[in-house]
């Protein structure tokens, strides 16, 4: 459950709340739920958002995921825990969150779509713009997680 300290974005732009809802069932159908967790948990850890953190690292483990893995998320290209897939969406998932300053290269570009078909790759970019946005407007608003809310 989402606790707004700020607006209510999901009855003040409820269309708009509805579309951005919409487009997460639809990645959620697309794209590989530990995939999917997996990059969702690494822009939100580059964000710093609280309420997203809680929210995919608890939606990892339900998709198969490990605290082992999870917890080396922040050092994944130290790690040998990662596939090549996932190191490839992760690297992606740097690349268009830190946009102002990596410019997603060609070469990165390329480095990812060899792991990827045209259409993942095409849901993949999606994803990580809407995670993005979720965390802008989590941050923005102080969208507070029921763990948070609890503690």
């Amino acid at each position: 459950m989402t606790h707004f300290n700020r607006l209510n974005l999901a009855s003040l732009a409820a269309d708009g709340y509805n579309g951005l809802i919409a487009t997460e069932t639809y990645l959620h159908g697309a794209l590989d739920l530990k995939l999917l967790s997996l990059v969702k948990l690494r822009v939100s850890q580059i964000n710093g958002c609280a309420f997203c953190l809680h929210m995919h690292y608890e939606e990892a483990l339900k998709a198969g995921d490990t605290p082992a893995r999870l917890n080396l998320l922040p050092a994944w290209e130290e790690s040998r825990m990662f596939n090549e897939k996932e190191r490839a969406a992760l690297l992606w998932a740097e690349s268009l969150t830190h946009i102002d300053v990596d410019r997603a290269e060609d070469e990165t570009y390329a480095e990812v779509k060899a792991q990827f078909s045209d259409k993942e790759m095409a849901d993949l970019t999606l994803a990580i713009a809407m995670i993005n946005a979720w965390n802008r407007l989590a941050v923005s608003m102080r969208f507070l997680h029921a763990n948070d809310k609890a503690a």
